[in-house]
């Protein structure tokens, strides 16, 4: 199996620590982080993804807004850039703790953020990285890094 993610989800998945818009929300993301921690590999795909899935029963869900489609974009453009590989639909990355740190790295840098800009996690996100990544819930291979 593969977890599917929308490009910006590769940038929030760097710095999730548990919080999220509901619980139902929460509890889904937790799961993922497991899926990712434990070596599952990730399939880029356009549209709500499986981190989206709890919050498409909302009856205007933010997953279809043209502004998530734009940060998709950036962040697909970001991360290709940092990977030296083109990231849209069909994309497959594995995970490891190598690959993680450099992502981390570079979103600390701010090298990654453009896709951030406006985004009502940002400044949670932000702290997160500069704190040295403190009890984010996706770790490669159940290493600690950063």
């Amino acid at each position: 199996m593969t977890v599917q993610l929308r490009p910006h989800h590769l940038l929030c998945l760097l710095t999730y620590v548990g919080k999220g818009y509901t619980p139902d929300f929460v509890v889904n993301y937790d799961l993922i982080a497991k899926r990712l921690s434990s070596g599952e590999e990730i399939e880029v795909i356009d549209g709500p993804d499986d981190v989206c899935q709890p919050l498409l029963c909302e009856k205007e869900p933010h997953c279809w807004r043209e502004s998530v489609r734009r940060r998709d974009a950036q962040a697909a453009l970001d991360v290709g850039k940092l990977l030296g590989m083109e990231i849209g639909a069909g994309t497959r990355i594995g995970l490891d703790a190598a690959l993680l740190l450099r992502m981390r790295t570079a979103y600390a840098q701010g090298v990654t953020q453009e896709a951030c800009r406006g985004c009502e996690w940002s400044d949670l996100c932000h702290k997160t990285a500069i704190e040295g990544y403190r009890g984010v819930r996706i770790m490669a291979d159940q290493q600690h890094c950063c």
